[in-house]
């Protein structure tokens, strides 16, 4: 057989790609026995770490390997992505990672060490959750729009709470303000305990945070959820409306939490990834679970977390630049 110049050397990286697709599944193959391993930037114990072992209990059966997690925390997940970015490209590690690594830390950080498109290959999104907005014991107000009220009445009082500026719940809340025509200044706190303590104990007006944080004081009566940023009430709070629902339709988005492969892992090898994570998620008792902890399942794949990711940077990046806010 003479083949055209152009079309052997087409051949050959065709043929060369088969070859390296081959590879990757038998690599899998040979490692079945060998654990693979789930990279988690947040310390044991916290809702990442719960989500990565749920996930890990239920993906090991699909994939016919054990599956561990591997609890590696600082820089809010970005020592992790270190580790990722050094991890073989053979299927034996993936990362279980915020949306902040590709929505946020790009506009908020003067450096950050990683490419958040080239260094994070999409295996597929885990699970969503809006953001709430919150009120305590002063001002005792049971709506947003008592809230507004009140605001405007008393802008100098007028604050919200957050578990660390530069995150999402920070420039939530610089857009609420923006939306209602009241500059709102932010307190942030350690993380969401101290703040959610500081709230009902009326040291600030209101707080923003996830939706599993002040769950159980809502639901105890602590605390009132006046609002959530998804575009529909969540099943874990039927009774609370939605920013939009409530007019303020430009006050809406979801955080969300994904897998990512290393840099320069084969599709095939992704895909089995990506087919587990889908797989687990469908499974009904995984998904009560993740429920349970004020997220909602998602389960896409590759193509649908690329997307979102780009969708996230787009939406908050002139909001963070306009903010003026650098985190280092």
């Amino acid at each position: 057989m003479n083949l055209h110049p152009f079309s052997r050397r087409r051949w050959l990286r065709t043929a060369q790609a088969a070859v390296l697709a081959c590879a990757s599944f038998a690599a899998l193959a040979q490692n079945d026995a060998t654990p693979a391993r789930i990279l988690v930037g947040f310390p044991a114990g916290g809702s990442f770490d719960a989500v990565a072992r749920l996930l890990a209990e239920k993906m090991r059966v699909e994939l016919k390997r054990p599956v561990l997690v591997d609890n590696k925390p600082g820089a809010g997940g970005r020592i992790a992505v270190d580790l990722l970015k050094a991890a073989p490209r053979d299927g034996s590690v993936i990362m279980l990672g915020p949306d902040a690594l590709v929505a946020l830390y790009p506009f908020t950080l003067r450096k950050i060490n990683y490419d958040p498109v080239k260094d994070l290959v999409p295996v597929g999104t885990v699970s969503e959750f809006p953001f709430t907005f919150i009120a305590g014991s002063d001002p005792a107000v049971k709506t947003l729009g008592e809230y507004v009220a009140w605001a405007k009445k008393n802008p100098t009082k007028t604050n919200y709470g957050i578990p660390a500026r530069g995150a999402p719940h920070h420039f939530f809340g610089i857009l609420l303000g923006q939306t209602v025509g009241v500059k709102m200044e932010d307190v942030p706190y350690q993380g969401s305990a101290p703040m959610l303590v500081g709230l009902i104990g009326g040291q600030i007006s209101a707080g923003i945070d996830v939706l599993g944080s002040p769950l159980e004081q809502h639901r105890a009566g602590k605390l009132r959820i006046l609002a959530v940023s998804s575009e529909r009430r969540v099943p874990q709070l039927p009774e609370v409306p939605t920013f939009a629902e409530l007019g303020y339709s430009g006050i809406t988005g979801m955080g969300f939490n994904a897998l990512y492969a290393p840099p320069g892992t084969p599709k095939e090898v992704v895909l089995t990834w990506s087919h587990a994570l889908v797989k687990a998620l469908s499974a009904p008792d995984v998904r009560e679970q993740l429920l349970n902890m004020g997220v909602l399942p998602v389960g896409k794949g590759p193509e649908e977390l690329a997307a979102r990711g780009a969708e996230a940077a787009a939406r908050w990046e002139p909001v963070i630049k306009a903010s003026g806010f650098v985190a280092d």
